[in-house]
């Protein structure tokens, strides 16, 4: 079943590329034609291309593992924040901070630290501090909400990136690659996609289109988490089956072993009514 349609994409814009004197001569495979100075993206390509990304995601995250959404550009920093919130995915909206896969050791400390603030004020000790110790701790906690909020519960690195805009994500990008991690992007006409390894091209400056191309994705997801529930829900029930036939199989060996010491008591009540029925007659003898 397709996620959207040729008639959606135009819609919402995906198709209007930047000028084409700013164009990535790695991007010619995407685009259709020019038109008025503007590079016209290849809807065609774009929905294979979208179907195909989101069959990749779904199943990275039906195997149980998070995908790491980055939008730091104006435009696009509220819708994606807004559709990772509802599928819990973790987001980077704000700054990409440099390592933050590369030396992500260092990262989650500064995630324990604000958990630790969190502590304080709950525990009774943030209200022993002094004014200025308290206003210090609450700047602190606001620049790390900031920054790492939105990865506050991400305990290990992601499974897969999803960006908009690759040219202002370029840190990002490069960190995945030395990671090996994969990377699902919206490509725009002066973007480089070969880095990419599910470029989307679309146009990433356009709000309608970032929410769209954002929005299939997050179906996907939801798809992956309902069937990844479903598998578990189906493993729970044959775990529940084997258990209970474990359960009763011991009783229907006591039952046999049971029948084996009757027929055991029964074979020596037998031997030993003859040797009392012999014994008489030795007597009398």
């Amino acid at each position: 079943m397709a996620r959207t349609t040729y008639q959606d994409l135009l819609d919402a814009g995906v198709h209007f590329g930047h000028l084409t004197r700013k164009w990535d001569p790695k991007m010619s495979q995407y685009i259709f034609m020019e038109r008025n100075g503007i590079h016209i993206i290849d809807l065609n390509k774009t929905l294979t291309k979208v179907e195909e990304a989101a069959a990749a995601i779904k199943q990275i995250v039906k195997s149980g593992r998070k995908v790491l959404f980055v939008a730091t550009k104006k435009q696009a920093k509220d819708i994606v924040a807004d559709y990772a919130k509802s599928v819990n995915m973790p987001y980077i909206t704000e700054r990409w901070l440099g390592g933050m896969l590369t030396n992500f050791a260092t990262v989650r400390k500064s995630i324990k630290k604000m958990s630790n603030i969190d502590k304080l004020t709950k525990d009774g000790t943030y209200s022993n501090l002094s004014k200025k110790e308290r206003l210090m701790i609450q700047r602190e906690r606001i620049k790390l909400e900031t920054l790492l909020g939105g990865i506050s519960d991400l305990n290990r690195l992601p499974a897969a990136l999803f960006l908009i805009d690759v040219k202002k994500e370029h840190i990002a990008v490069s960190e995945a690659l030395k990671l090996n991690i994969p990377t699902f992007a919206m490509v725009d006409t002066n973007s480089d996609p070969s880095n990419i390894d599910f470029p989307i091209p679309a146009n990433d400056d356009a709000t309608k289109s970032i929410s769209l191309i954002t929005s299939i994705i997050i179906k996907a997801i939801e798809e992956g988490l309902e069937e990844r529930k479903r598998d578990k829900e189906d493993e729970a029930e044959k775990e529940a089956v084997a258990a209970k036939s474990k359960a009763d199989a011991p009783e229907v060996k006591d039952r046999s072993e049971d029948g084996k010491r009757a027929r055991k008591t029964a074979e020596v009540a037998d031997v030993v009514a003859e040797a009392d029925a012999e014994a008489p007659a030795e007597t009398e003898e």
